[in-house]
């Protein structure tokens, strides 16, 4: 197994520090194993949850799942103070970094896509299944050749780094080939799904304030309050919430994953000297912070999936009214045009 020299400059990490990283990792897994498991269980068996929209929310929990599945191998070297679990357990470890971080960054794209068709272009055909199932084949496919090409060292590979107890591609060699391939997996791994992130989201709120702007004209033209019926204001709210929701969720990817995208640019194009081991540890720390927050956000956030879990752990306490879950029902039938049967899409 290959160690860049770079981390072999640095005296070894003093014992409590990998001891406090692997306790810290334990509560990473079994927070994010219980609440995306939960996202996952409940989107996939409750009835009123299985829409086309909700795909890509599941997919976003099993790319989250998946990722913290490799924490024992990081848990079990954190404890043996190195990289104790070798070259397969190295291997392993970066091949599902790779494959569950940018499935999870084209998922949050593709749900940015999602809620913007929703709010800005609600008369142009509704998301189906079908669609929502080739795009989220088309994530993975898009995934696949990340993780490949260095998992067989035909581009890029993958190395420990930091304090030797993690994995990911080496960003550290000095060759064209790989300064090629850090800014190719760059620009498909963060570029690409941040542009379409901020270029769906900045759209909503275009759409939003001009909508809005043209309501209260008309309002203004009519000598009424508002246009708005009380159905209609309690549809917006949902939806709005589940928009936040949305939002929220992309943000913390953003927050999370960027650290790591800069890390590796200095690491590729800049002075090394800046990476220590510590300063390694930090973007990691990020990302599997990130991936247990996901599920509380739409847990907090999204009230038909508060009330499928209110329904099945009544223990769990989760107090929210059934008028919710009709508003979110009805949402999309009240926004469709005239004569069309509609389901909804949230």
């Amino acid at each position: 197994m290959h160690i860049p020299e770079h981390w072999l400059t640095y005296p070894e990490p003093p014992a409590s520090l990998h001891y406090l990283l692997g306790l810290l990792y334990i509560a990473f897994m079994f927070v994010a194993l219980i609440g995306n498991g939960l996202v996952i269980w409940v989107f996939s068996s409750a009835k009123s949850l299985r829409t086309p929209s909700n795909m890509f929310v599941v997919n976003l929990a099993v790319c989250d799942f998946f990722m913290m599945l490799k924490t024992p191998i990081f848990i079990y070297n954190s404890f043996n103070r190195g990289y104790a679990s070798g070259h397969v357990g190295c291997q392993i470890f970066a091949l599902i970094g790779s494959f569950s971080g940018i499935a999870a960054g084209m998922t949050n794209a593709c749900i940015a896509y999602d809620r913007y068709t929703t709010i800005a272009k609600p008369f142009d055909g509704k998301l189906t299944k079908t669609k929502a199932a080739c795009m989220i084949i088309c994530i993975w496919a898009y995934t696949f050749p990340w993780g490949i090409l260095p998992l067989l060292e035909i581009w890029g590979r993958f190395v420990p780094e930091g304090f030797l107890t993690s994995c990911s591609f080496d960003y550290l060699m000095d060759t064209f080939d790989n300064h090629m391939f850090v800014s190719v997996i760059f620009t498909f791994s963060y570029v690409i799904p941040m542009a379409l992130i901020i270029y769906y989201y900045s759209q909503i709120v275009s759409h939003v304030i001009n909508h809005e702007k043209t309501l209260r004209e008309q309002a203004k033209k009519m000598n009424v309050e508002s246009l708005r019926s009380n159905q209609q204001q309690q549809n917006q709210s949902v939806e709005i919430r589940i928009a936040k929701a949305a939002i929220t969720v992309c943000f913390l990817f953003v927050a999370s994953w960027t650290p790591y995208a800069v890390l590796s640019l200095i690491g590729a194009f800049g002075d090394q000297n800046l990476l220590t081991p510590g300063v390694t540890m930090i973007p990691a720390c990020a990302c599997k912070f990130v991936a247990c927050l996901d599920p509380y956000v739409y847990a907090i956030s999204h009230p038909r999936y508060r009330m499928e879990l209110q329904k099945r752990l009544p223990w769990l306490a989760i107090k929210e009214s059934a008028g919710s879950e009709v508003a979110s029902t009805t949402t999309e039938a009240t926004s469709a045009p005239p004569n069309t049967t509609t389901t909804t899409t949230t």
